[in-house]
């Protein structure tokens, strides 16, 4: 015996009920979960800025932290990382040649290859590599300065990576930079005067075919144009470099940082925003200036030869200045007047 059509029609409007009822609740647990994703998703997108290193103490290298010098050898940068090492909560780490493992790599492939998606640096996957080069740096200074702590600064002297600047500054783009620049003819000179036989240059190489290949004393033209082609491209990377940056950054002229060692030092720390003590500025300046380098440190073939802007007009021959000019010839006429 059927059911009369009221009974049917109650079941059915029950049964719609329950259904929106669910319908509700799926919506609920929809909602639910597209907020739970977006906030997963914003932490996930986050956790890449984060150091991936930490000791058991939870400490490490914040990458806001982290203060690069960038420019060329040269340049002041071993005289600017003393005196910023000397202050409290500051590391130094010398010279990693990250720039360099990255920079060569990247700037050295052929055309063809940054087009070619199986290339490991492949423009195609620029946001993985890059990301896998700001973890690296964030890990290998993390083992490095293990006890750095996450209101300390690490000071990374790195003028001869200076081609690779612009992808660390890219990766790293919260990080600070200090481009440190100097007369690529006071640069070129003061090489030339240590790469000669008996000087400090010549003197540090074990490799006996650098020396043979040097060319300071038998061929000094020549060794003037290959500095002054790789002054261009440390230098020159490292000024596309601070062009690019967004975060902190300060320029510093060496010839500045000589005539005014403490009133540049307070505008580098002005300009990228670490608050420090003026006394402890004025003590770490004092301490490494050129006045207290012992005597016998200092001269013609040793590693503090001058200190002294425009020497090159003394040591370089015509030719020579012309040599670097040329070449140069981009940074020189932005930054010193050529002649």
């Amino acid at each position: 015996m059927s059911e009369p059509t009221g009974v049917r029609a109650r079941k059915l409007k029950g049964a719609l009920r329950r259904v929106a009822g669910e319908s509700r609740t799926l919506k609920r647990g929809y909602r639910w979960l597209a907020d739970r994703y977006r906030k997963i998703s914003t932490e996930a997108a986050g956790l890449w800025a984060r150091p991936r290193w930490r000791d058991a103490r939870g400490t490490g290298v914040e990458p806001e932290n982290i203060v690069w010098i960038f420019g060329s050898g040269r340049s002041g940068s071993t005289w600017l990382r003393s005196m910023m090492e000397g202050l409290d909560r500051h590391q130094a780490w010398e010279e990693p040649m990250i720039g360099r493992l990255f920079g060569e790599f990247h700037d050295g492939a052929p055309e063809s290859d940054l087009r070619r998606p199986d290339f490991v640096m492949a423009d195609a996957n620029r946001k993985g590599w890059m990301r896998a080069i700001r973890n690296f740096v964030l890990d290998c200074a993390g083992h490095a300065h293990p006890r750095l702590g996450a209101d300390g600064y690490l000071v990374v002297k790195e003028p001869n990576g200076s081609m690779g600047a612009p992808l660390l500054m890219e990766a790293l783009p919260e990080s600070r930079m200090i481009l440190l620049i100097r007369d690529p003819r006071d640069i070129v000179s003061s090489q030339l005067d240590g790469a000669r036989q008996g000087g400090w240059m010549y003197q540090r190489k074990e490799n006996d075919d650098w020396k043979r290949r040097a060319l300071p004393d038998n061929d000094p033209e020549a060794f003037v144009r290959n500095r002054s082609k790789k002054y261009l491209l440390h230098a020159g990377n490292a000024k596309k470099a601070y062009d690019a940056h967004r975060g902190p950054k300060v320029l510093v002229r060496y010839e500045d940082l000589r005539a005014d060692t403490l009133g540049t030092m307070k505008r580098i720390y002005g300009t990228l925003g670490i608050p420090v003590n003026e006394q402890d500025l004025a003590r770490v300046v004092e301490k490494h200036s050129w006045e207290n380098i012992p005597k016998e440190d200092k001269g013609e073939g040793k590693f503090y030869r001058k200190a002294t802007p425009e020497g090159w007009r003394e040591d370089l021959t015509p030719e020579q200045a012309r040599i670097i000019e040329k070449v140069t010839a981009p940074l020189l006429e932005e930054f010193y007047r050529p002649g």
